[in-house]
């Protein structure tokens, strides 16, 4: 796991190191299949390479954890999302779209918000609408509310990454740094 959190970028490993100790893997296994998503779909490579690499995502998880290949350590980090696999192979197709389709970014942030609703449902928050809202803001497909959704405590990286994305690029990186400890601690 510790190789998982360490290829993560500064934001997502911060977010991450504020969910609770029971929900952190969740967040983990997300961020770093976010990461390898878009590793297979980067700048340059061949759209019939980035299907293929994307195909096999999206046919591993339309298994069951249980048939899962063993020695691969994201999906092994990735065996608590059992039962919302569904979600994260919308992120799959999300992330095709994007890259080999004609919807652009919006596939994309539309399956990054039923991430986050499956997410808060595998962390047991039994009120998904402000969680749905905080997505919403954080990938900017609808504006800011005031004041900010409330989240629950297994949503605190939420929180945090839609408090990041909705502040200014000219803030210095003390104030950034700041902000995201602010954001971490309080949820606001």
């Amino acid at each position: 796991m510790q190789d998982l959190i360490d290829g993560l970028p500064p934001l997502e490993r911060l977010a991450a190191s504020y969910a609770p100790a029971a929900t952190r893997p969740l967040w983990i296994g997300y961020f770093a299949l976010e990461q390898r998503l878009a590793d297979a779909a980067r700048e340059g490579r061949d759209a019939i390479m980035i299907q293929l690499r994307l195909a096999w995502w999206r046919d591993r998880l339309g298994e069951d954890a249980a048939r899962w290949p063993k020695g691969e350590p994201l999906l092994a980090a990735l065996g608590p999302w059992n039962s919302a696999r569904d979600a994260l192979a919308g992120l799959v197709d999300g992330c095709e779209a994007l890259h080999v389709g004609e919807e652009g970014p919006a596939a994309l942030d539309a399956a990054r918000v039923g991430v986050m609703a499956a997410l808060a449902q595998l962390s047991h928050v039994t009120d998904i609408a402000p969680v749905e809202q905080a997505a919403r803001e954080w990938r900017g497909l609808v504006p800011p509310s005031l004041p900010a959704p409330g989240l629950p405590r297994a949503m605190r990286p939420l929180a945090l990454l839609r408090g990041m994305a909705l502040r200014e690029d000219g803030a210095s990186p003390l104030r950034r740094f700041l902000a995201a400890m602010r954001l971490g601690l309080l949820g606001r």
